[in-house]
């Protein structure tokens, strides 16, 4: 029997919300078996009231830390502690980093020196250099919880619609990042199944299509429209940038 990829999840409860858990629990069952769970913060805080039903639910291991001093978040540095002592010792295959603090930024590089994929979690203000560290970083409040409309219910807001077309072609850098992709994938028509466009892309960069408002890459190509389409339905899809396409040749 193939073993199981194993991701050790750490969250930190102090800067993440526990109405997401199950959407983060459900996002690393693609990747594996969540084997360790561990939410660290001073308990004894009434801010961190709402994940006490979540950690028994679960099955999450509370992990205690005191505040050493005012104003200072001691459980950032257990959870560094514990993520170098699971890596050299347990060696999971991957981590689930649940934070929106770049403080975080050179464990998770170190992570992936070290062989292991970091699957971040955190809210849009997350900075960009944590987003970036990780293999893919997923933006929260993109995501509605079981049971909750399309809105994020702490915040009180509405969680950000689909980024319409004229604004997805007016990132730059998505745009490059997109069309460089599809022409590392290509065949000698242009072609580029999206499959491999998105491995492509997860090589290079920390991306995922729902940070966008869009379930699949395929439909965020689309929506660029910067790509022609074919075999679209299928799992044989295949995608070819609008400007390099010649008297509309297509795969049958």
């Amino acid at each position: 029997m193939e073993r199981k990829a194993r991701v050790a999840l750490l969250i930190d409860a102090d800067n993440s919300p526990a109405s997401k858990i199950d959407l983060i629990l459900n996002e690393l069952s693609t990747f594996g078996e969540t084997s360790i769970r561990r939410a660290y913060g001073n308990w004894k805080k009434q801010e961190l009231k709402g994940w006490e039903d979540q950690l028994h639910e679960h099955a999450i291991r509370p992990m205690q830390q005191y505040d050493y001093s005012k104003g200072k978040n001691a459980s950032d540095m257990a959870m560094v502690i514990d993520a170098l002592a699971l890596l050299y010792t347990d060696r999971p295959d991957a981590f689930g980093i649940v934070s929106s603090d770049a403080d975080f930024t050179p464990l998770v590089m170190h992570l992936r020196e070290k062989g292991a994929a970091v699957y971040g979690f955190g809210a849009r203000k997350t900075p960009e250099p944590f987003v970036n560290a990780c293999s893919r970083f997923l933006f929260l409040d993109k995501l509605a919880s079981e049971g909750e409309p399309n809105g994020d219910k702490e915040a009180g807001t509405a969680a950000p619609l689909r980024v319409p077309s004229a604004q997805l072609r007016q990132d730059a850098k998505l745009v490059s990042l997109l069309r460089n992709a599809v022409t590392a994938a290509q065949d000698d028509e242009g072609w580029a199944r999206v499959g491999d466009v998105g491995q492509q892309i997860a090589n290079q960069a920390s991306f995922d299509p729902r940070n966008y408002g869009y379930a699949t890459l395929t439909k965020l190509l689309k929506e660029t429209q910067l790509f022609e389409m074919t075999r679209e339905g299928t799992s044989q899809v295949a995608v070819r940038d609008r400007r390099t396409a010649k008297g509309g040749a297509s795969k049958g």
